[in-house]
């Protein structure tokens, strides 16, 4: 209980430190846009965290031998390889707690819940060495994740959520062409591997206009014009950098789209 208890911290606190659970923030911005009772923010904000310490300790576990070989977070990775059974017990343990708290939430977030921890594992076991499917895979899972945060039955909802999918295909796809000559060095052919850089960073673009275009057609007219921006934005050698302005030019965009949403009694903005 004690080894799998940290474990579990030590997830979160590194992906925390990475900024790296934006699925809990996009979730609860969710539930805030549709205008949810505050009570059913919370819990499915809890809900939210503790699906993403799943998914996240599902792909540790998957990765723990290679982030050894690359020294990646050493304290962390050497004591999930040192108790494997623990993590595992951690992983049955998160999963229980999710059943258990569908139950008392909404049994509708099983549904998201299984995608989302379902796609993260075929994604950790095998997809992200499979080229185009490692990126169709994230796009799946980004839109799973968030969708926690609104009631299944809510159609304006999954319109949201298919945003927050193809928000994660621009940056799934950034992030193999930024890992393309780690992965190729350790044996790993992502979309990026096998088609090369200057292909990744074409699909890159094309990710964006594909994200602007269904922002525009779908939830707002205005607002959606904003993503386009993306394209603006050069690549250069910082891919750090890069990813920051991304993520700044997609975020704020979103935050329009979920004001206009709120501000119209949950419908403003849809197929406007």
């Amino acid at each position: 209980m004690i080894a799998a208890a940290r474990i579990v911290f030590d997830v979160f606190v590194y992906r925390v430190r990475r900024l790296e659970m934006a699925n809990m923030v996009a979730a609860i911005s969710l539930s805030l846009a549709l205008a949810l009772p505050g009570k059913q923010v919370l819990l499915r904000a809890l809900f939210a965290a503790v699906l993403n310490l799943l998914a996240y300790l599902t792909n540790d576990y998957y990765d723990v031998d290679r982030d050894l070989e690359a020294g990646r977070a050493l304290d962390k990775t050497r004591y999930l390889a040192d108790h494997r059974r623990a993590a595992i017990g951690a992983q049955l343990g998160l999963a229980a707690l999710l059943v258990a708290l569908a139950f008392v939430i909404d049994v509708g977030l099983l549904i998201p819940a299984a995608a989302g921890a379902g796609i993260c594992w075929a994604y950790s076991a095998k997809l992200k060495c499979v080229p185009v499917l490692d990126v169709l895979s994230m796009t799946l899972w980004g839109a799973a994740m968030p969708l926690v945060g609104a009631p299944i039955g809510s159609t304006l909802g999954w319109a949201l959520a298919a945003q927050l999918g193809l928000f994660s295909t621009c940056f799934e796809l950034i992030q193999v062409v930024r890992d393309r000559e780690e992965d190729r060095a350790v044996g790993i052919e992502t979309t990026a591997v096998r088609y090369g850089e200057s292909t990744g960073r074409l699909l890159i673009r094309i990710a964006f206009v594909v994200s602007a275009l269904y922002a525009v057609l779908v939830l707002h007219r205005v607002f959606g014009l904003a993503l386009f921006a993306a394209l603006l934005v050069p690549f250069g050698d910082d891919t750090s950098r890069y990813w920051t302005r991304i993520r700044m030019v997609l975020g704020v965009t979103w935050l329009f789209i979920l004001g206009a949403v709120y501000l119209g009694g949950g419908a403003a903005g849809f197929l406007t």
